[in-house]
Parts: C-alpha cells; structure tokens; sequence
C-alpha cells in the first residue's frame, strides 16, 4: 500500500476522532456521537496488514478516550476486537462488494458501541443508558454502514491516484515470430 494512502488513513481517523468530540450540534440533536472509527478500523482490517490494523485500533481508542468522559482505554479493546475478528475473516468477505461493505459497518457501528458499553459496566461505571439506546445504536449502525462504501471508494480512488500501477509484462516479446506446427524442409 502506498505510503501516501496510509498517512491519510491515520489522518481521516484522527479528523473523524476530534469532529465526534468538538462538533457537537448534530451530536445533541441526535443524541448520538457521530464515531466513524468503526468504519475506518473496517477498511483498515479488510485492506491493510494486521500490524497497521491494531496500530489504528489502539490510536484511535486513545484518541476518543482522551477526548471524551470515557476512562482512558475503554475503546481500545472494541475496536481491537472488531480489527482482529475482520482479519481472522478477511478471506470469506467480499470485500469490493458495496453491499458486504454496508453490511460490515452497520455491525461495526452498533457491535462497537455495544462492546463498549459492556466494558464500562465491567468495570464498575455506570453508562448513561436509557430507553433510546436502541435507537441510538440503531443510527451509529446506520451511520457506519453508509460510511464504510464511502470511505472504501474514497481510500481506493487515493490509490489509485497515488500509487504506481503494476507493469505487466508479457514472455512474448514483439520483435521475435513464432512458428506453429510442424516444419518440413524441402531439400
């Protein structure tokens, strides 16, 4: 992957980090932090190594958490997970699938939340829950299924701008013909 792909990568995560925690009009009018990592830990899982998956996992965690009420750490673990599980499956799934990339956010964006919200109640926090929780994962779901197409046709039009196309290279060279055949010489 090219260099240039992966430092905006790490750059739209932190963008996406800080808008979530310093825009917060459309977050008190949905009641719903606008989080994209999931989506972004998605395209790195299904597109990057598993080194650059976790790196991204743990930055991003730390960056919410630094940002947000949360205990520092808490989103590292959900978002680790979801890169790990999406590594271990990356194989099965279709990944330039429009359809299959929706399908992956929406999980990605309400699994997350959810994970999250099981590990502050592990810990002895009480999270803020109430009748609309549903709703609420429901939108992040929804939020994240949209986004994952979005960032993946984004991410591939930045390769492909940016990036070298591979030669392909042929054995056959064109100053030498080839005879099919039998050859027969006439004496």
């Amino acid at each position: 992957m090219n260099r240039f792909t992966l430092i905006m990568l790490f750059l739209v995560t932190w963008l996406s980090v800080f808008a979530q925690t310093q825009f917060s009009g459309l977050r008190q009018w949905l009641a719903v932090p606008m989080a994209l990592s999931p989506a972004l830990i998605c395209y790195a899982a299904l597109t990057h190594g598993f080194g650059i998956t976790v790196f991204l996992a743990v930055l991003s965690g730390l960056w919410a958490d630094s940002l947000s009420a949360s205990p520092l750490g808490i989103s590292v673990m959900p978002l680790f997970l979801l890169g790990f599980t999406l590594q271990l499956q990356r194989h099965l799934i279709l990944r330039d699938q429009g359809f299959a990339q929706f399908w992956i956010g929406l999980g990605a964006g309400a699994g997350v939340p959810l994970l999250t919200l099981g590990v502050l109640s592990l810990t002895g926090s009480q999270p803020v829950t109430g009748r609309f929780t549903f709703v609420q994962l429901l939108l992040l779901g929804l939020l994240n299924g949209i986004a994952c197409p979005v960032l993946f046709r984004m991410f591939d039009w930045l390769h492909r701008i940016f990036d070298y196309r591979p030669l392909t290279t042929s054995s056959f060279r064109a100053d030498r013909e080839t005879v099919r055949g039998r050859q027969f010489r006439l004496r």
